[in-house]
């Protein structure tokens, strides 16, 4: 775990997440996003959420769909904020997964959650996350999630607690939720009928300042942890990213979203990096010829082609 927010230089925060990642299945690296990168969404964050004044005053009439359950306040990529869906592949965060996985990676899910004390009961069992993010089991470091926190979450607003490896190595896939009291009569094989306090006792808070990543493995046990100050409201991403060549490792298909106007407005803004992450082809790819050049310019008329045509790159079109 990363516990020394005065250890800023950039590449003693990747070196340090990736040791802690391998080492306890999770690392916390705070404020790995400074301010400034965090401003441009921040100003556009209303498009999609409340604010919590708006939610607890009961002033904005989005208020009724946070209520009752947990999973009401995600929204999924692209987002309403052209900003917000940049920010999930921001340069920095790029540059992290890629520490962690390798340069071929991509981005298989992107959802934004907004939380607001008393909408829900945001209290959770540990469990691990593999079950909706590969089609098989967990197998060595081909996978990695990731918190962003766009504003501060202490321990008052929910931040989400993890178990380092060294307490659950000996645990198999089955079961993946563990209660914290349990009854034994649980029927249900994907819970475990025992309680697992122990666990709970030895999770460790991801508590930090706005800026927070939070990167873990799907299979590192880890909860969701309740909102307890008053009037309080949380914002962060949820990120999930694979190696390229991991078919299995899925959530998303990006296909289906990309006649959102949302998806134009993110892919004209995004660099070829940025767009590689979701399968587009990089420059100098087979893919790119004449007429698949032309025809994504008439679908994508404000995105700059020039990376993708340019001779360097040996993708000449004529128009």
């Amino acid at each position: 775990m990363l516990r020394d927010p005065g250890r800023d230089d950039p590449l003693m925060q990747l070196a340090d997440a990736m040791q802690a990642w391998h080492t306890d299945g999770f690392a916390v690296v705070p404020g790995y996003l400074s301010a400034d990168d965090l401003a441009p969404t921040l100003d556009e964050l209303t498009l999609c959420f409340p604010t919590a004044a708006g939610f607890h005053e009961g002033s904005d009439p989005r208020r009724q769909r946070f209520l009752d359950d947990e999973f009401d306040g995600i929204d999924t990529f692209p987002f309403a904020s052209s900003q917000l869906s940049l920010l999930a592949v921001h340069p920095r965060i790029i540059d992290l997964v890629d520490s962690l996985l390798g340069s071929e990676t991509r981005l298989y899910s992107a959802e934004a959650w907004a939380k607001y004390t008393g909408a829900a009961d945001y209290d959770q069992r540990l469990h691990r996350d593999f079950l909706n993010h590969t089609l098989l089991v967990p197998a060595g470091l081909e996978q990695v999630e990731l918190f962003v926190y766009l504003v501060d979450v202490p321990d008052d607003l929910g931040p989400p607690h993890l178990v380092p490896r060294a307490h659950t190595g000996g645990l198999p896939p089955l079961p993946n939720w563990y209660p914290r009291v349990g009854t034994g009569q649980s029927g249900d094989r994907f819970v475990a009928s025992t309680g697992r306090p122990d666990l709970y006792d030895v999770g460790v808070s991801a508590a930090g300042p706005a800026g927070t990543v939070v990167v873990f493995t799907p299979d590192t046990l880890h909860r969701g942890t309740a909102l307890t100050r008053p009037a309080g409201a949380r914002y962060t991403m949820h990120l999930s990213f694979r190696v390229a060549a991991a078919e299995w490792a899925q959530r998303q298909g990006w296909a289906d979203r990309s006649h959102d106007p949302s998806w134009y407005q993110f892919v004209e803004q995004a660099t070829p990096r940025q767009l590689a992450l979701f399968g587009f082809p990089p420059p100098g790819h087979a893919f790119w010829t004449p007429e698949t050049l032309a025809g994504t310019a008439l679908r994508y008329p404000g995105l700059d082609l020039t990376p993708w045509t340019s001779r360097d790159r040996d993708c000449e079109v004529r128009y």
